[in-house]
C-alpha cells in the first residue's frame, strides 16, 4: 500500500520529558491548592483565637512540605506509568514493523 508506513519507535527521552512535565504541573497544582487551604485555615484559627494571622507559617510549614511530598510521589508514579507506556509502545511498534 502506498500510504502505509511503519510507525516510529518511541524515544526514551520522551519518557523523561512527559514525566517531568506531569510532575511539575502536579506539584504546582498541589502547592496552589494547599497554600490556599492553609491560608484559609490559618485565617480561621487566628480569627477564633483573636490574633493576627501568621501567613508565612502557612507557606513555610504547611504548603511547601505538602507540595514537596506530592512532587516526590508524582515523580515516581509518573515515571512508572511512562516507562510502562514506553515499553508497550516499543513492542507495538516492533510488531507493526514486522507485519
Amino acid at each position: 500500500m502506498p500510504g502505509r508506513h511503519a510507525p516510529q519507535s518511541p524515544r526514551w527521552y520522551g519518557v523523561l520529558l512527559r514525566a517531568g512535565a506531569i510532575t511539575f504541573l502536579g506539584t504546582l497544582l498541589t502547592f496552589t491548592v494547599s497554600l490556599f487551604l492553609s491560608i484559609v485555615g490559618t485565617f480561621l484559627v487566628a480569627t477564633v483565637r483573636g490574633r493576627h494571622p501568621d501567613m508565612p507559617f502557612a507557606y513555610r510549614h504547611i504548603a511547601f512540605p505538602i507540595a514537596l511530598a506530592a512532587g516526590c510521589i508524582l515523580l515516581v508514579a509518573s515515571l512508572v506509568h511512562e516507562i510502562r507506556q514506553y515499553r508497550q509502545n516499543k513492542a507495538l511498534a516492533a510488531i507493526a514493523r514486522t507485519a
